[in-house]
């Protein structure tokens, strides 16, 4: 039955409260397969409601918002790792009774979706990656740098000072305000603990065991990362298939995200019933 989205909770095997919304207005006699979004860091489930439309009318969209963002709970300093948010996909999926499900996430959600699919491969029935090199070990972020910007500027002040380089082609200044009000939500101190924990993660040498569909979305300009880094999938990935977004920086998620939508739609319904 099509389910409104409203936030909704389950507690985590380790006793964290996690939030998430369900989607789903696919036809009553013919529901849709599971489809789990992933967000990315500063982010929240809010921060892909334009995808809802496009995709909830073909899947069930389940947006879970990750540890210490959006409505869920902030992590204690041993609550938080890679390991742990994938098992937060999975115990979800099993909170909803999904046997196997599509993913797709977003930036560092990219990274949760590719950590799901290669921990738990008999789940996964597609996987989609969208602005994510197989890892941030080797990009050209330098989170020493950001962390120590964003406790001297706060979470605001940072944002607003770098929202020109992350959309430089979007002029809607609704848009912008309200994507740094969303994204400033996020506590300053749970991204000091998320952010190096991402940075850590290099995924290149086990690339290999994805070995359902993956299709990759990247960005034709991203300052965060080199061509070479996101042409590492096509190398690696048996069943592999790239869109190169061209002109576009790292947030092509939230600066086009009913192109990204359209994009997803299109493989998944090519891949439906796998």
């Amino acid at each position: 039955m099509p389910l409104s989205s409203e936030t909704q909770t389950l507690v985590a095997s380790d006793g964290l409260k996690l939030a998430y919304v369900v989607d789903d207005f696919s036809d009553p006699w013919a529901p849709g397969e599971p489809l789990v979004l992933i967000h990315a860091a500063m982010g929240s489930s809010r921060r892909l409601y334009k995808w809802v439309p496009i995709l909830a009318r073909h899947f069930r969209v389940v947006r879970p918002d990750m540890r210490g963002h959006g409505a869920t709970a902030i992590p204690a300093p041993d609550q938080l790792s890679l390991d742990r948010l994938a098992r937060d996909v999975i115990e979800l999926a099993d909170h909803l009774r999904l046997d196997r499900f599509h993913i797709a996430g977003s930036s560092a959600g990219s990274i949760v979706a590719m950590k799901t699919a290669l921990d738990y491969p008999d789940r996964i029935r597609t996987l989609t990656n969208f602005a994510s090199t197989p890892g941030l070990k080797n990009s050209l972020i330098d989170m020493t740098k950001w962390v120590d910007h964003i406790r001297a500027r706060g979470m605001h002040g940072f944002l607003r000072e770098t929202i020109a380089e992350r959309f430089p082609n979007v002029t809607d200044q609704g848009f912008l305000d309200w994507f740094i009000e969303e994204s400033a939500r996020t506590d300053v101190e749970l991204f000091a603990r998320f952010g190096p924990m991402m940075k850590a993660v290099e995924f290149t040498d086990r690339l290999h065991e994805i070995k359902c569909p993956m299709l990759n979305v990247v960005p034709g300009h991203d300052p965060l990362g080199t061509p070479g880094q996101y042409e590492v999938y096509k190398q690696h990935v048996p069943h592999c298939e790239f869109i190169v977004y061209e002109g576009l920086p790292h947030n092509i998620t939230d600066a086009v995200p009913e192109r990204c939508a359209q994009d997803l739609l299109a493989f998944l319904l090519k891949h439906r019933g796998r």
